[in-house]
């Protein structure tokens, strides 16, 4: 799990990394790596987001709807699949496990 914060969601994320970070760790115990914020939507959509919304199997969504969308992708790069934010981690855990 990697987190990437965005600001573009009615203003969720306006700290610095720094504070975004200890805000994540503090309020829900994130210990996965959270990276500098990003855009995902618009003209200064991240490279990463670009890649991740271009070869996902829905190719008619093309925008982030809500903060904490998610993203599968297996060892090779390969986006497997992707999830809106109410999915819950552990609920793609299950998924990933059905699929072995």
């Amino acid at each position: 799990m990697l987190g990437f914060p965005c600001n573009q969601f009615k203003n969720q994320d306006p700290g610095t990394n720094e504070e975004i970070l200890k805000f994540a760790q503090e309020k829900y115990g994130v210990t996965f790596p959270m990276f500098q914020k990003i855009e995902v939507n618009g003209p200064n959509r991240h490279p990463l987001y670009q890649y991740l919304i271009a070869n996902n199997e829905d190719k008619n969504r093309k925008d982030i709807k809500w903060n904490f969308a998610k993203f599968l992708v297996n060892r090779k790069g390969e986006v497997v699949r992707r999830f809106d934010s109410r999915v819950k981690p552990k609920d793609i855990e299950k998924h990933v496990i059905n699929q072995l």
